[in-house]
């Protein structure tokens, strides 16, 4: 197999990596909180302490350069960017966190930065980094939905025009390796979603997995091509048109603000960490923070969607129906057969034969 060959899916090869070592550069200087940052620290699948530290088999050697678990600091860590910018940090692939602001609609000053130009003693615009680098970079990553689409920074109204990356770059934008975009939403991301993202990425410098599947807004295929409401363990609720009336209920909660049938996101079925939590799972409603119409066309949050009324008023008229044939069959099913007993007489229909 040539070296730039990627290994038919899901077949470890036992050649060496393609590449030796990736470095990571970790913008979060867009308009964010860092919560994606802070969110990857509990990812176990894999943990971004196996990948840093070379325990999982097959990958180069990884070096994350990310300003929120650095310890570097000042020109210690910005070195990294410069030496990227020039073509001596090769490969590295580009992860972008928070959202990328308009710097073209003001007649001063700048929206956001990250460090400081030597000539001028100026900021370096977010904007102008992601100019710099993302020509060189290997791969482009959005993590979160800051990141990806805007978020709730770009909502309507809002004084800084951002948007997500494939806004700013372009949507058919590829890197010098022919990839496109990568977008890993959520508000923050889900830990796993995107390590595991990350993953297939290093497996693919590293010449051992397929191009990297994505969907029309850039997702991975295989952790959004499913909505929430799919993976629920609340979806039956739906289905017999029983909903939840308050928080506290165990039932369907599309009656008091739940997305979750319109909305791509795995999360009831992963849960957030060690498979544990995630938002419909512990009674909380899906407000749809995956998706590039996020927050804007999933407001107000805590009212019933407008297509919910619809769904949910004709579900109910047959749902009800449902559950109480169901219910009668549950009563039969708890009952044991009539011929199990303790009596003195066989009644199971047992008929002995004469030989």
């Amino acid at each position: 197999m040539p070296a730039h060959a990627a290994a038919p899916y899901g077949q470890i090869t036992q050649k060496k990596p393609a590449v030796a070592e990736v470095h990571i550069l970790w913008i979060t200087a867009g308009l964010g909180c860092d919560g994606d940052s802070v969110s990857i620290t509990a990812a176990t699948q894999p943990s971004i302490e196996d990948v840093v530290l070379g325990a999982i088999p097959g990958l180069p050697k990884v070096h994350l350069h990310n300003p929120v678990l650095a310890y570097e600091t000042g020109d210690e860590f910005m070195k990294y960017w410069y030496l990227a910018e020039e073509g001596k940090l090769d490969p590295f692939v580009l992860v972008v966190e928070g959202s990328i602001p308009n710097e073209k609609i003001k007649e001063e000053g700048y929206w956001a930065a990250l460090g400081t130009n030597p000539d001028t003693g100026q900021p370096i615009p977010t904007t102008e980094w992601i100019d710099r680098l993302a020509p060189k970079a290997l791969a482009v990553v959005g993590a979160g939905t800051c990141a990806t689409y805007g978020g709730i920074h770009a909502m309507e109204g809002n004084p800084t025009g951002c948007m997500g990356l494939a806004d700013y770059l372009g949507w058919g934008w590829k890197s010098k390796a022919g990839l496109p975009i990568v977008n890993v939403p959520g508000c923050p991301v889900q830990p796993d979603n995107f390590m595991e993202t990350l993953l297939y990425l290093l497996y693919q410098v590293a010449g051992r997995a397929p191009m990297i599947p994505l969907d029309e807004q850039l997702r991975p295929k295989w952790l959004f091509e499913q909505t929430v409401h799919q993976g629920c363990d609340r979806a039956g609720y739906y289905e017999e048109g029983d909903f939840a009336s308050s928080y506290n209920s165990h039932k369907c909660l599309v009656k008091i603000g739940c997305w979750g049938p319109v909305v791509n996101c795995n999360v009831p079925k992963r849960g957030w960490m060690a498979g544990l939590g995630g938002c419909p799972n512990v009674g909380g409603i899906c407000i749809g923070c995956t998706m590039p119409g996020f927050p804007d066309k999933f407001m107000p949050f805590m009212d019933e969607p407008p297509g919910g009324r619809l769904s949910s008023t004709a579900i109910a008229t047959y749902g009800k129906a449902i559950r109480t044939l169901r219910a009668v069959t549950n009563h039969t099913v708890n009952k044991e057969p009539k011929w199990r007993h303790s009596r003195s007489q066989l009644t199971t229909g047992y008929q002995p034969q004469s030989y």
